[in-house]
């Protein structure tokens, strides 16, 4: 299988398309934030300690908006530790890396920013490497999976103007996670399990929706160890091989499964010593205008004079649930009541889309969804391997969308699917690209859906300087003869981009 060159000019196209589109990101929710008077929400806004100084107003006047809803929970674990008990549910490994940033690149700053100040620089700095480099793994994963390279770089030029894209550039913790999924589901396709486990387990530190990542081990394990079985049906296979076989597959799983959900366990334990067991010098640390601020808002400090939180007491301590049932009330159907329908209403497309997609790949292969992938075809019946979006390597990642679909649609907050969706899973741009590619006529100049291998792909795709012509941007110059298709898919892209900048950095809900 052919692996993409670093000197695949697509490749640059998409970090490059990705670094402009976040500068535009910044410029405009700079813009915005400083035009739009900000909204009294009541969120989570700990009080300033420290006086901010000439630059530190300059840091805050432009970047300010990515500081907005739970980017200040992320700030202030990377400043001040998990000192309230709700903030145990933002994982670690993202405000870890905000501080390692703001006390070691940025150090030099120190004399002219707060920690506050540093911490918000990092995460813009961050985000945009993440975000560029999460274009590219998707990129490099389409290619592989999809084996057609139009449609995998038409997917990683979508994720550049993702509807999540607010989520991606402030201080939240997505484009990381996105970052550490498509490139843990990449070297899987390559085979490197090792590496892959590694990048999943990381990607479970980031965010709690990675453990379900531990998914394509389980299958991609499961597949390899069926199809060994239909091998040479003819012959009967050895018993003592059979169980050799089946106890290395399964080792390899139970050992993989427990590397990614090992910072979730580490993660709850650190939670249940600091605050069932905190040390008696906890409360002398606190500032009084955090403890002030904890009396006032009904927060939960670590309390060393022995009252413990209720689920100290349970039989498996998970801190993470108890958060989401008692702070946010998440659990199945408790978001459906008639003063929630304004946020079933934005959460309607990325649902649409997600369920057209998987009911389009059940259609067009449904022996194969019918028997999990895990019946190997005849070769008289399998011929050229099928390209694109409907290719049979693609089930895993459809099983993986429809399950984080289903699970946020009854069990979450019902407007955060559109970030969950689009930092989690590469399904919706692929098969956003898919329909553009399939229905619309001012794509079909440029060919058609070449397998990767393809050398003709490479001069289709480029213009006659040699750079990569960018379909979104040809699409976008020729708006008023695109199909409604198309505008449909651009128009959400797009509108959910700039409407998310223009609430969410100014405190009005979103998303």
């Amino acid at each position: 299988m052919e692996v993409v060159s670093r000197k695949d000019p697509h490749l640059r196209e998409v970090v490059w398309f990705a670094l402009r589109c976040r500068a535009l990101t910044l410029l405009l929710q700079a813009l915005f934030n400083l035009l739009i008077p900000d909204h009294a929400a009541d969120a989570f806004s700990p009080p300033r300690l420290s006086q901010p100084g000439l630059w530190d107003v300059l840091v805050e006047q432009l970047l300010g908006g990515l500081s907005r809803w739970d980017a200040e929970h992320f700030l202030f674990i990377a400043e001040r530790g998990y000192l309230y008990e709700h903030n145990c549910a933002f994982f670690p490994l993202y405000p870890l890396s905000l501080r390692a940033v703001a006390k070691g690149a940025l150090w030099p700053l120190q004399w002219l920013l707060c920690v506050r100040s540093r911490l918000l620089l990092s995460a813009v700095l961050l985000n945009s490497l993440f975000s560029a480099l999460a274009a590219a793994a998707l990129y490099q994963l389409g290619c592989i999976v999809l084996q057609c390279r139009r449609v995998a770089f038409l997917a990683a030029i979508l994720f550049s103007v993702s509807p999540a894209n607010v989520f991606m550039a402030a201080a939240y913790s997505e484009s990381m996670f996105a970052f550490l999924a498509f490139s843990a589901m990449w070297q899987l396709e390559k085979g490197q399990s090792w590496l892959s486990g590694l990048l999943f387990s990381l990607a479970a530190g980031v965010r709690a929706n990675g453990l379900v990542n531990a998914g394509f081990f389980l299958y991609s394990c499961s597949k390899c160890f069926a199809l060994q079985l239909q091998v040479g049906s003819g012959s009967v296979r050895k018993l003592p091989l059979l169980w050799k076989q089946l106890l290395s597959v399964v080792s390899s799983v139970v050992l993989m499964c427990a590397g990614i959900f090992l910072p979730f366990a580490l993660f709850q334990y650190y939670a249940y010593v600091r605050f069932c067991h905190p040390g008696p010098s906890l409360e002398q640390t606190v500032p009084m205008p955090l403890v002030q601020l904890a009396l006032d808002k009904g927060y939960s400090l670590a309390a060393p004079n022995g009252v413990k939180p209720p689920w100290c007491s349970q039989q498996v301590p998970v801190v993470y649930s108890y958060i989401q049932d008692t702070y946010w009330n998440v659990g199945f159907l408790r978001y459906f009541e008639l003063k929630q329908i304004p946020n079933f209403l934005l959460a309607l497309p990325v649902t649409l889309l997600g369920s057209w997609a998987a009911c389009t790949y059940i259609n067009a292969n449904p022996r194969h969804c019918l028997t999990l992938g895990l019946e190997r075809r005849k070769s008289e019946e399998e011929g050229k391997p099928r390209a694109g979006f409907c290719c049979t390597a693609v089930f895993v990642y459809v099983v993986h969308a429809t399950v984080l679909l289903a699970f946020g649609f009854f069990c979450m907050h019902v407007q955060v699917l559109t970030r969950l969706l689009h930092s989690s899973s590469p399904i919706l741009y692929w098969f956003s690209a898919h329909l553009l590619q399939e229905y619309e006529p001012l794509l079909w100049s440029e060919g058609t859906a070449d397998q990767t291998s393809a050398p003709r792909s490479e001069a289709s795709l480029q213009g006659k300087s040699g750079s990569c012509a960018n379909p979104v941007v040809r699409l976008l110059l020729n708006c008023r003869s695109i199909t409604p298709l198309s505008r449909c898919i651009l128009g959400f892209f797009l509108s959910y981009w700039l409407l998310g900048l223009v609430l969410h950095c100014n405190f009005l809900p979103w998303t």
